[in-house]
């Protein structure tokens, strides 16, 4: 190869390496920097002072006065019910026997003295007959009733059954019938309410009965509540002279 061959190769090596050295628009470099950005001081402090205000709480509706008073009726007529529901019983309760000397029997269960009557049945013996029952040994009376069959309704509770078959000493006596606590009874009880354990006659200012001349008989004791399962109850008189025997025996059955 002759000399002026390589000297032509050699100068154009050389132009083009100073045309990339001497380029007037070079790329960009694509190298991440790795220095930050550098903020503005003022920037940050702004950022630091600024106080983020907290979401507004959610606004409570009011109720129109129409739903306000048409609530407040329902409540009280739902208290007032309850209140009238016969009181529960403990395991200790007072029991009250009562009636005209020539009328019918009429037992009381209550929870405390001054309470309203849980249970107020009025049997079709006789309180004379009762009286003389008891002058001669224990009485046993029992209450029973008929189980629900099925696919009827549900039964009420035990102290709630309106009707009875009684049996007193074993005996068939007619049949007992649930009642509400009028006036009338609920002036007796409030006579004998002082009373803890005690028999003995009431004034004929208390008679039970419009027209009756008759005295009012009653005897009033503790009585101890047993309750066997939903289908029975045991009421047995408690009396401190009787040795640990009670003298008068209640059972309510549901058979």
């Amino acid at each position: 190869m002759d000399s002026s061959t390589s000297r032509r190769h050699f100068h154009w090596t050389q132009k083009v390496g100073s045309q990339e050295e001497d380029d007037p628009c070079p790329l960009p470099s694509l190298k991440p920097s790795s220095e930050p950005a550098e903020l503005d001081p003022e920037e940050i402090k702004k950022k630091k002072n600024r106080v983020v205000s907290p979401e507004p709480p959610p606004t409570r509706r009011k109720m129109p006065a129409v739903a306000v008073a048409r609530l407040r009726s329902v409540l009280r007529v739902f208290a007032k019910s309850r209140s009238t529901l016969s009181p529960c019983l403990g395991s200790r309760v007072i029991g009250t026997l009562f009636g005209s000397r020539r009328g019918h029997v009429h037992f009381a269960f209550q929870r405390d003295p001054n309470s309203e009557p849980a249970l107020l049945v009025e049997l079709a013996t006789p309180i004379a007959g009762l009286v003389k029952e008891m002058a001669s040994g224990l009485v046993r009376i029992a209450l029973e009733c008929d189980r629900e069959k099925e696919g009827e309704k549900k039964a009420a509770r035990l102290l709630e059954e309106p009707l009875w078959r009684t049996f007193c000493n074993g005996r068939k006596s007619g049949f007992a019938t649930k009642k509400d606590c009028g006036a009338k009874e609920m002036k007796i009880l409030k006579a004998v309410e002082p009373i803890s354990m005690g028999a003995g006659v009431l004034p004929r200012s208390y008679e039970s009965e419009a027209g009756s001349d008759d005295e009012i008989m009653y005897m009033r004791a503790r009585f101890e509540r047993i309750v066997g399962s939903k289908d029975s109850e045991a009421f047995y008189m408690v009396n401190p002279d009787s040795n640990g025997t009670p003298e008068l025996s209640i059972y309510l059955l549901r058979v």
